[in-house]
């Protein structure tokens, strides 16, 4: 799953880093999704929509499994 998950961040990271920002997988057990939001995503006030909708939304849609993706 962790390979999954890896994949599909390496392919929204261009959108993430498009906007000064970028993402990093930390890790992923029993469903849940640890990553860190780097650069302009780290501290912008908007990085939870973009965790939930954006991340979070790819990374369900394409890996089954996943219940949730969690900022560390």
């Amino acid at each position: 799953m962790k390979e999954q998950v890896a994949e599909v961040i390496r392919r929204i990271r261009p959108n993430l880093q498009a906007d000064g920002g970028d993402i990093e997988l930390i890790d992923v057990k029993d469903g849940v999704v640890k990553v860190k939001l780097t650069g302009a995503c780290g501290s912008c006030p908007m990085s939870q929509l973009t965790l939930k909708l954006g991340v979070e939304a790819a990374i369900k849609e394409n890996v089954p499994g996943v219940e949730r993706v969690e900022t560390v």
